[in-house]
């Protein structure tokens, strides 16, 4: 009898951590920033940077999934004054947590809320009054090549004030390659 209890409740767990499984997947993706500020009397231009870091995703329903992420990204500026460049870059934790709607089975729509913290900032000029929290919606589409590669492109529009005295906001265009475990 002991062994009986013990084999259907082996069955039991076994079953149920392949359904968990399929419910919840977990990957990394890196991928380039094309990122400019918004809202500023200063004309500035873009600069090219990057984004890393942990994904996963959470199925909810067939075509309804939630998409935690966790990234380190660099957004910022740069600017010309005088024929001389100076840049701005701000390095932040990012925490996107998104609604994923899936359009077919490779196709789907990312839409959600983003928290950033500031970590480091590099500048080329002395000005240290960086916001340290950014608050953001982004909007993007994702592709799976494969059940395991998926490549992304998203915008990120920043809802707070980067700096104390400038009234800018960050500005990010995002493509991502990614694979899921």
């Amino acid at each position: 009898m002991r062994n009986k209890t013990f084999l259907i409740t082996a069955l039991l767990f076994v079953l149920s951590f392949n359904t968990q499984a399929q419910l919840l997947q977990i990957g990394a993706k890196v991928g380039l920033n094309y990122a400019n500020f918004t809202g500023s009397e200063i004309q500035s231009d873009a600069i090219t940077s990057y984004h890393a870091g942990l994904i996963a995703e959470i199925k909810l329903m067939d075509k309804f999934a939630i998409q935690p992420e966790l990234l380190y990204t660099t957004q910022g500026a740069s600017y010309d004054r005088a024929g001389q460049e100076f840049k701005n870059e701000l390095g932040y934790i990012a925490i996107p947590v998104l609604a994923k709607i899936y359009l077919s089975k490779s196709f789907s729509l990312e839409l959600g809320p983003q928290a950033s913290f500031l970590l480091s900032e590099k500048n080329d000029f002395d000005v240290n009054n960086s916001n340290t929290f950014d608050f953001a919606v982004d909007a993007g589409l994702s592709f799976k090549i494969t059940k395991n590669i998926f490549l992304q492109g998203r915008y990120v529009l920043g809802l707070t004030e980067v700096s104390t005295t400038a009234e800018t906001k960050n500005s990010v265009l995002q493509f991502s390659a990614g694979l899921m475990f």
